[in-house]
């Protein structure tokens, strides 16, 4: 939800089955994801914790406007408890602003409908942002119960923090924002990156994301992000073998179109034949112990000969 002013750049496209894996085994979560289609482009993921699982896939709708450029998420994100309990919502859209000219800056708006199983659902608000908004990013909310009474209210800003006021008690919400009124919880607030330029204002969750020490790397399939040459060279500032890198990456990848409509599919997710989600088929934590990989195609070209697998074994049914 947090977009940081100072570091608006874009991403790196994933290649046809490039996967990402962050596992925290002192705080109970993992998490992995895959991309399983190149046109469109979808990215699917699954999430699990102490008592919860979470999983969703999504792509993008883009329109064009000159200076701007306006991104429409599709797809439904889930999250599960134990008991059983559920609730499921869709991004807002996403606006990038002054592509030619100008401080590059984004910023989000939208509404976000946040449904429940059982008994709560959420409404909330991004706020669109005008040229001469002097209060932009606000986000409101209310939480509302089965029989549609408000029993809370959210506030705040989706680049700073977030709070709850329970009972939606309006007279708590003061003019001077909700860290200032009385009977409200924290909850959620941003870390500031620490004060390292040459660190590229990554904060201090994101700056480890891409690492990769030697005991991991044994453990990793050989699609994960981390194992890219030309963002490896990049983060070490080798940029012309980045660049070169990237060349030879991109002509490989003209040929995922070739792959997809040949049959090839995703190794970790199967797509729902009633509403098109993919949901994850299970196994990669295990082939993981195992270090197993079958069935994952060297899409970065790091294998050597003896290394990699026959082509029987990319195809998975």
């Amino acid at each position: 939800m947090w977009f940081k002013d100072s570091r608006p750049c874009k991403p790196f496209n994933p290649l046809l089955g490039e996967t990402y894996e962050a596992d925290y085994p002192e705080k109970g979560i993992r998490f992995f994801s895959e991309k399983v289609s190149h046109h469109p482009m979808v990215m699917a993921c699954h999430c699990e914790g102490k008592g919860w699982k979470f999983w969703g896939d999504s792509n993008l709708k883009s329109k064009f406007w000159g200076q701007s450029i306006q991104l429409d998420p599709n797809g439904v994100l889930t999250l599960e408890f134990d008991d059983g309990e559920i609730f499921q919502w869709s991004k807002v859209t996403t606006t990038i602003n002054n592509l030619i000219l100008g401080r590059v800056y984004c910023h989000h708006h939208g509404t976000m409908n946040i449904s429940g199983n059982r008994r709560y659902s959420c409404k909330l608000t991004f706020k669109e942002q005008s040229f001469l908004d002097r209060n932009p990013r606000q986000v409101q909310g209310v939480v509302k119960d089965a029989g549609g009474s408000k029993v809370a209210t959210l506030t705040g800003k989706w680049d700073e923090s977030v709070h709850c006021v329970i009972n939606n008690d309006a007279s708590k919400v003061n003019s001077h924002g909700p860290h200032q009124s009385s009977g409200s919880t924290l909850l959620w607030e941003k870390n500031e990156p620490p004060v390292n330029p040459t660190r590229y204002n990554l904060s201090a969750f994101a700056i480890t994301l891409n690492e990769l020490t030697p005991e991991l790397e044994e453990k990793l399939p050989p699609t994960d992000s981390r194992l890219r040459p030309d963002q490896r060279h990049l983060e070490n500032g080798e940029y012309e073998k980045a660049n070169a890198e990237k060349l030879r990456l991109e002509t490989q990848q003209r040929m995922a179109r070739k792959m997809q409509e040949s049959g090839w599919k995703p190794r970790w997710f199967q797509r729902d034949s009633e509403d098109g989600t993919y949901r994850y088929v299970g196994g990669y934590w295990e082939a993981r112990e195992q270090r197993t990989w079958v069935g994952c195609n060297d899409i970065f070209g790091n294998l050597s000969s003896s290394q990699k697998l026959p082509p029987s074994a990319l195809y998975t049914s």
